[in-house]
């Protein structure tokens, strides 16, 4: 239709949205005004018409009551209906018509428009009321008078403007009421929900102070109502995956620079080694070579950790020969002669690419070289699950004690024993073996030294 503009429901969402609070305060405020709104509106409305219907009603009592002190001035016993003179005449004349068999006999004086009104009250019969308009509201009721031989009929007026008066003054005395009674509906509703809120505010502040400052502190050991009691659980829930996210970041960074330090050191040892020392052409380059291959193994060794960080080593394609990279592992550790390496069958391949492979065997290989006395040995086969690599020596072995806490970040048996170490290496291992399907175990019943075992997916 031209000219009518329909509203839909986005539109008018849209219109409303700026105007709603932003603070929930202030939403359960207006929730709690609009409610008490409707309720007094309806309270309103049913007390002011039952008020004035109770009003009118009195008026028609007050009628019924003067119809009946005029019935007793009319004589219908005889065939004629007569009125009989009082002494208070005129106070019951005052708004009074009567009639005798639809004849008009008295009628009060200046009645003018009023007694066609009441004419035709007269003529229906019966007991009825009706609300007429003439020069002001008037209520008027008739009241039949029956006799032995003759019947008559009488009509009393009072006008309805006190009663309306009265009407007004309810309404206007309710209206003021409901405006008091809102606004103290408001004012405590904000007052108590800001109350109820408070311990909301200062669990947030704390919650960004302990997030801060890394604190072991909880919210469930706090005495809350159930509902903030729920809050809490689920921020102390938060508080510890950004804990968990902080010690992530610190065993990235500690694997990071225990990973890089091996290759970091050959490049040092040999520019110094360069730089003091002269050097053929062929020296050279192969100490460019050396260094190269260390900034290679560098760079691989930063791909391969910040992937598994990321969640991405799972989807990484590529598999190895485990003879070769084993080998040029041996090659780049520059480990000790004594480092036996064998393999079961010459195609043996494992379903991860060849860097990730080195990275999980390196720590295990720089491990059993640290604490070895005599012999080293590597040892690969296919197993029905996939391939197995064996890191065995004959060192001293793993403490009973320790050896649960094994592949835990940071941790060493002995801190004081001569070698370096920060306790990353296993933990490493293992969380690369696992990234890739695979898995990093100790053999507590190898004797004597300590055995390793390497188990992953065949390629």
């Amino acid at each position: 239709m031209t000219g009518v503009r329909h509203w839909s429901r986005p539109a008018v969402t849209a219109v409303l949205h700026p105007l709603a609070p932003r603070t929930l305060r202030g939403r359960l405020s207006l929730v709690a005004l609009t409610t008490a709104t409707l309720l007094m509106l309806v309270l309103t409305v049913a007390f002011n018409a039952v008020a004035q219907r109770r009003l009118q009603h009195q008026a028609d009592d007050e009628l019924r009551t003067r119809a009946a002190a005029v019935a007793t001035t009319i004589d219908t016993s005889g065939t004629t209906v007569r009125v009989l003179e009082t002494s208070h005449d005129d106070l019951l004349d005052t708004n009074v018509w009567i009639y005798a068999a639809g004849r008009l006999l008295e009628e009060p004086p200046n009645a003018g428009p009023v007694t066609r009104v009441a004419d035709a009250l007269a003529g229906r019969g019966g007991r009825p009321c009706v609300t007429a308009d003439v020069d002001g509201p008037l209520r008027l009721c008739s009241q039949p008078v029956s006799g032995d031989k003759s019947r008559a009929t009488v009509v009393t007026a009072l006008a309805l403007s006190p009663y309306r008066s009265s009407a007004d003054t309810l309404l206007l005395g309710s209206l003021a009421l409901d405006a008091v009674m809102l606004t103290c509906t408001y004012a405590l509703t904000r007052l108590a929900v800001g109350r109820a809120l408070r311990p909301v505010r200062t669990m947030t502040d704390q919650a960004i102070q302990w997030s801060a400052v890394a604190s072991e502190e909880r919210f469930g050991s706090m005495r809350h109502p159930a509902e903030l009691a729920r809050l809490g659980t689920s921020l102390d829930a938060i508080l510890d995956r950004i804990r968990t996210l902080l010690r992530h970041e610190q065993q990235l960074t500690g694997e990071l620079s225990h990973e890089l330090r091996t290759p970091l050191s050959r490049i040092i040892a040999e520019l110094d080694w360069w730089q003091t020392h002269p050097r053929t052409d062929d020296q050279t380059r192969t100490t460019h070579k050396v260094i190269a291959d260390a900034a290679e193994s560098m760079r691989t060794i930063c791909d391969t950790l910040l992937d598994n960080a990321r969640g991405a080593t799972l989807t990484t394609p590529g598999t190895a020969d485990v003879l070769p990279a084993l080998r040029h592992l041996t090659e780049l550790l520059d480990l000790p002669g004594h480092l036996t390496l064998t393999t079961a069958g010459p195609h043996l391949r494992a379903g991860i690419p060849p860097a990730l492979l080195e990275r999980i065997v390196s720590p295990l290989l720089a491990n059993a070289c640290r604490y070895a006395r005599s012999s080293v040995t590597v040892r690969a086969y296919r197993t029905p699950d996939g391939v197995r690599i064996d890191v065995t020596d004959d060192g001293p072995g793993v403490p009973g004690p320790f050896a649960s806490r094994l592949f835990e970040p940071g941790q060493r048996a002995d801190p004081g024993d001569g070698h370096s170490g920060a306790g990353l290496g296993l933990p490493l291992a293992r969380r690369l073996a696992r990234s890739a399907g695979g898995e990093v175990t100790y053999d507590p019943g190898h004797t004597p030294g300590t055995r390793f075992v390497v188990s992953l997916p065949a390629g």
